[in-house]
């Protein structure tokens, strides 16, 4: 019996992505692996198996879903996840995805362009409008399933892809509540550095030399540099965040083979347009809800009460606060990584789904 049940797991992850290549002729095929192989265990609560889809740039991304074992309703509200920056779906994102499918979603956590079980090269490339971009195809291929009700479709961006969420929630009215949890805004953090240590012409003119003489050398050499992962071992005198990050992604708790934070990183030129692009240009225009959700002690808490003060026009001193249907959560004493598993048993699950739940009525 387990036999079979295996086999019928392994026919699932291939018809998904035959039925996308049947649409389309030119998609590139993917090879997804097929044992369960994410830093959490499977529910027993859940249907899992594995999908593709493409986004309009013609990329195959790479998806885990997740369903309700035993649900009644065959139209359910559906959240696509994806995040943090530098993690697969394997870590926080299925992680996220699996207990909103427990709470009673269809929830899809997928690896974005270029990263994880998902094509593109070169890999380990990131920009502001590809993975936006990735957010609003995994909405096309929610739309699509015959069990998900096509006016609750919503969108939970972890880390860096959380910036990603809200431009996506600023694009796709689709999109019917986002998300964003520990969030950090890609764009503000390549152009400025950390609490805006790097925010002159200079600094950033520095920037754009380097990564200019770095394109150089790449090509010329036929290959693509790394930055590095989280730094390993770790230096006694690291700062306390850069130590968080290494408690996950260099440790069994968050270990995973195909994250870049936890190897090799992404390529040194791989977040450039970062610099020129900014992110939340329109997230005052969001006209459906959004949930920030951080931790009290994160490093990146400031990213989040930005992105609020963009959508309200309220500044916030770390504090829970809500301003029509834009809330800013802030969790007591949670860090930056302690919003990406269950280790801190921190992370406001329930809370979510019923932001969700709300926001579909």
């Amino acid at each position: 019996m387990k036999n079979l049940i295996y086999l019928l797991m392994v026919a699932a992850i291939f018809v998904g992505c035959t039925y996308e290549s049947k649409k389309r002729s030119n998609m590139e095929k993917i090879k997804m692996t097929e044992k369960w192989d994410k830093v959490f265990p499977l529910s027993e609560d859940v249907e899992h198996q594995k999908v593709c889809f493409h986004n309009r740039f013609g990329i195959v991304l790479a998806a885990d879903y997740y369903a309700p074992k035993k649900s009644e309703n065959s139209h359910l509200p559906a959240i696509a996840v994806s995040g943090p920056f530098g993690a697969v779906k394997e870590q926080s994102s299925g992680l996220y995805a699996q207990h909103l499918a427990q709470l009673g979603f269809i929830a899809i956590a997928f690896d974005p362009s270029y990263t994880g079980e998902s094509s593109g090269e070169p890999r380990r490339v990131a920009s502001p409008d590809l993975n936006t971009e990735d957010f609003l195809a995994a909405v096309d291929y929610l739309t699509t399933l015959n069990q998900v009700d096509k006016n609750s479709i919503g969108i939970v961006g972890i880390c860096g892809f959380g910036g990603m969420a809200v431009n996506a929630a600023a694009l796709d009215p689709r999109i019917k509540a986002t998300v964003a949890v520990t969030m950090y805004d890609m764009s503000k953090v390549n152009r400025e550095g950390y609490f805006a240590s790097e925010n002159t012409k200079e600094q950033r003119m520095e920037k754009r030399r380097a990564l200019a003489e770095q394109r150089t050398a790449d090509y010329l050499n036929g290959t693509y540099k790394r930055a590095g992962g989280v730094i390993d071992p770790l230096p006694q005198d690291a700062p306390w965040f850069v130590k968080d990050y290494h408690s996950y992604y260099k440790c069994p708790r968050g270990y995973h083979e195909r994250s870049g934070n936890s190897t090799d990183g992404w390529n040194v030129t791989g977040c450039q347009s970062f610099i020129n692009m900014p992110l939340l240009s329109y997230a005052n225009e969001i006209e459906t809800p959004v949930l920030l959700v951080h931790g009290e002690r994160a490093h990146s808490r400031y990213f989040s009460e930005y992105a609020f003060e963009k959508m309200t026009g309220v500044k916030t001193e770390g504090q829970s606060t809500k301003v029509g249907n834009k809330e800013l959560l802030i969790i007591p004493g949670a860090s930056h990584v302690d919003l990406y598993d269950d280790q801190a048993g921190v992370i406001p699950y329930q809370y979510i789904a019923d932001f969700f739940k709300n926001s579909f009525k």
